[in-house]
């Protein structure tokens, strides 16, 4: 039987005001496991007014308190992890050994950011003239929409609620259409929190999501999904000038130099583009590897492919799950050909993997001798898709790399310090790793140049992405002061 899930809004589960439901299918299986509120412009202004509300208080409460709080969150959510986890796997298709790993990472940012929340408020500013004292106090902005992605519902989701919570915000969370039932899921964490300081609603993109980004008393919106999407997200904040976090598309790019081990830059690439079956923004999607060690790296890299296995993510062996849906699937199906079409050679993969009569699922694929500027190259194939340009040395391929609309992540395999310092200071990237792709830090910065995004998550950056800086001027002797109007009574002496 299929179960029926609950928007959660002031402390209270609550069904969208018409009545309406959405299906949450399983990716594997392509079955229906529950049903979510369809949310409207009345259930998001419900859910922003028990923001408001809540807002005052909450940010008035002090540092130790708050921290308390959001310690006991996480404490919640880690309890909780394993029914988490196997939500996750089921709504989201991610092989459950990855989220076992979202959930140690989601906690590890709640934590982080009870902690990072009390450091400071401010900075202490010389002053220009004796007597006086200046200062900075850093506040929250208010009401915050955060709307994460399906890819990683819940990572995405504490990267925005918790660094907001710690500066004094309060938030309605709009999880992805595709998998919103770990995010309700996480209401009984959020029950450690005042009423209305956490809510959550659930349904579309175009009658929830946007509502929600358009109501006057959303004061931020938090983003991460589609550029596409973001520019809109943009557009719908320019009347009311909202802030914005945005964190966008990536098509990163991927250097094996000539130095590189190359079964070791094998393997990392498929790590870094096989990972959630490709549905990672920062994943390797296009590899450029210098020709001195191409044919011995497309070669492993083929070989390693293959050995993945691709079924049910509820498996403790499978590497790579389905897509998220049907559509998805098509989409990337539609780009093979395309690339393909353009000249590239496909080495491996693409088929539907045998025994896996259902499901969203297509064998992990490489294609090789991929042209710089075709399409793999310009458009990101959100899927397990693998785009392999050869290049000359390395000077081409951190020129090639910053041939892009998108700066999301980069990599460099080297042994190299002078490729990797010169790599790391010209490619246009908001994140570049060395011999470690993917690989994340709740105390460093993420996020993206160029059309990859605006402003920052994670570390100190992604508290103050959360708050305002206001600047306090003191003088604290009372008197007269010559710069006054009016000028002339200085001369007067009036």
């Amino acid at each position: 039987m299929v179960r029926a899930a609950s928007m959660w809004i002031g402390h209270e589960q609550v069904e969208a005001r018409s009545g309406q439901t959405l299906p949450v299918e399983d990716p594997a299986t392509e079955e229906v496991l529950a049903t979510v509120p369809r949310a409207g412009p009345e259930d998001v202004a419900a859910a922003v007014a028990a923001a408001r509300r809540a807002q005052p208080a909450w940010r008035r409460l002090p540092a130790p308190e708050k921290a308390r709080l959001l310690h006991e969150v996480a404490a919640r959510l880690r309890a909780a992890s394993h029914d988490l986890a196997d939500t996750l796997t089921a709504e989201g298709g991610k092989p459950r050994v990855e989220n076992a790993d979202e959930l140690e990472w989601v906690t590890a940012c709640f934590d982080y950011y009870a902690q990072v929340g009390r450091h400071a408020r401010g900075t202490s500013i010389p002053p220009g003239f004796e007597h006086q004292v200046n200062f900075t106090v850093k506040e929250p902005f208010g009401v915050v929409a955060a709307i994460a992605p399906f890819n990683y519902p819940l990572l995405l989701m504490a990267w925005k609620v918790a660094p907001a919570l710690a500066a004094g915000n309060t938030v309605v969370i709009k999880p992805a259409e595709e998998t919103p039932l770990a995010t309700l899921a996480c209401a009984r964490a959020f029950e450690a929190l005042p009423p209305g300081v956490v809510s959550i609603v659930t349904g579309t993109g175009p009658e929830a999501g946007e509502p929600l980004v358009a109501h006057p008393d959303v004061d931020m919106i938090a983003f991460t999904g589609s550029t596409e999407t973001g520019k809109r997200i943009m557009r719908l904040a320019a009347d009311g000038l909202k802030k914005l976090n945005l964190e966008t598309s990536g098509i990163d790019p991927f250097i094996v130099c000539e130095d590189a081990d190359v079964d070791l830059a094998a393997r990392a690439a498929v790590w870094a583009r096989y990972l959630n079956a490709g549905q990672v923004c920062t994943s390797a999607k296009r590899i450029y590897v210098v020709e001195q060690v191409a044919e011995r790296f497309v070669e492993r890299m083929v070989e390693l492919t293959r050995a993945l296995v691709v079924g049910d993510p509820r498996r403790p062996d499978t590497d790579v799950g389905p897509l998220i849906s049907r559509e998805a699937l098509a989409r990337v199906q539609a780009a093979l050909e395309r690339a393909v079409g353009e000249g590239a050679r496909l080495l491996t993969g693409g088929e539907r993997p045998a025994g896996l009569a259902r499901g969203h699922f297509i064998a992990p694929a490489v294609l090789d001798h991929v042209r710089h500027g075709s399409s793999p190259t310009q458009e990101e194939i959100f899927g397990p898709v693998a785009a392999i340009v050869r290049v000359k040395d390395v000077d081409e391929a951190i020129a090639r790399a910053n041939d892009s609309r998108y700066g999301l992540g980069a990599t460099i395999i080297t042994t190299s310090l002078r490729h990797a310092l010169r790599a790391m200071d010209e490619v246009k990237a908001g994140t570049f790793w060395v011999n470690d792709p993917l690989t994340d830090n709740e105390a460093g910065p993420f996020g993206g140049m160029r059309q990859s995004g605006i402003g920052r998550e994670l570390g100190e950056e992604g508290l103050d992405a959360f708050r305002e800086p206001k600047h306090v001027h003191i003088d604290y002797v009372q008197e007269r002061k010559p710069y006054w109007f009016p000028y002339a009574a200085r001369d007067r002496g009036t």
